[in-house]
């Protein structure tokens, strides 16, 4: 992999990861297309690199509300900030049960599935056209909907299925206001990241040989300023009820993965 295509997997990847068309989805598109024939290690530690680059832009745009959840959380007190921290780590429960229990079998379906890629991207475009026209409201979410938006989030490791796009439109189906749906979606994945990082550089899947610092820099840098307008951009989008454009999107390049692996 060479400079040019680590930054243009990086901007996928800031991208994808916020705005609803499946970062992952997107990935493996880029490298067949790219033709990325990395070991798996080694794409590993790219793909890595790129998650924590969208990871730091997510607290970047969100750098006040995690500051205020921090001193909210440290007055030990049964207060909105430490519930809405509950209700983060709620919601990442049916991940983490997914990643520890089924992470071979999920590995699995990534490295070139297209066809799985395009059918997911279908499914996104459905739960993105149906949170479109669910009406506003000015609801919070509950500890309920947060272990249910958390089952969307687990659902969403497969390759083709948006993260943001199945959190967010899943918040907004349970009847929640549409700029706090966004503002959970967007909260809930960071200790996820975070987490899944420590878990691979304490197993030892990461390998650093043969690693290119240049390149995963170039990927890094990437990934991190189109995810901080991505992020911004997106937050504007679920606002104003914007998401039927992605779901058309995410119909059209599903239909052209599905095409091009029957071809």
């Amino acid at each position: 992999m060479d400079i040019i295509d680590s930054i243009v997997l990086g901007i996928i990847q800031g991208l994808t990861e916020f705005l609803p068309v499946s970062s992952s989805g997107h990935l493996e598109l880029g490298k067949a297309i790219l033709g990325d024939n990395s070991v798996p290690k080694e794409s590993l530690l790219f793909t890595v690199v790129l998650h924590f680059a969208t990871a730091l832009s997510t607290m970047v745009v969100f750098r006040k509300d995690i500051i205020d959840l921090a001193k909210g959380v440290l007055k030990f007190e049964w207060n909105d900030d430490l519930k809405f921290v509950s209700k983060i780590a709620l919601s990442m429960i049916p991940a983490v049960i997914v990643g520890l229990f089924f992470e071979d079998q999920l590995e699995q379906l990534f490295g070139g599935n297209i066809l799985l890629v395009g059918c997911m991207l279908i499914v996104t475009a459905a739960l993105l056209f149906l949170a479109d026209r669910a009406k506003d409201t000015n609801k919070k979410v509950s500890f309920s909907n947060a272990f249910i938006i958390g089952i969307s989030q687990a659902i969403a490791m497969l390759p083709g299925i948006s993260r943001s796009g199945a959190t967010i439109s899943t918040s907004v189906l349970l009847g929640n206001d549409k700029t706090r749906a966004a503002r959970f979606s967007f909260l809930m994945v960071v200790p996820l990241i975070f987490g899944k990082i420590a878990k691979d550089i304490v197993s030892g899947d990461i390998s650093y040989e043969s690693a290119n610092f240049t390149t995963l820099g170039f990927g890094f840098v990437a990934a991190f300023i189109s995810g901080l307008f991505a992020c911004t951009w997106m937050i504007a989008l679920v606002k104003k009820s914007k998401l039927s454009y992605f779901a058309l999107y995410c119909v059209i390049v599903g239909i052209t993965a599905i095409i091009f692996t029957l071809l």
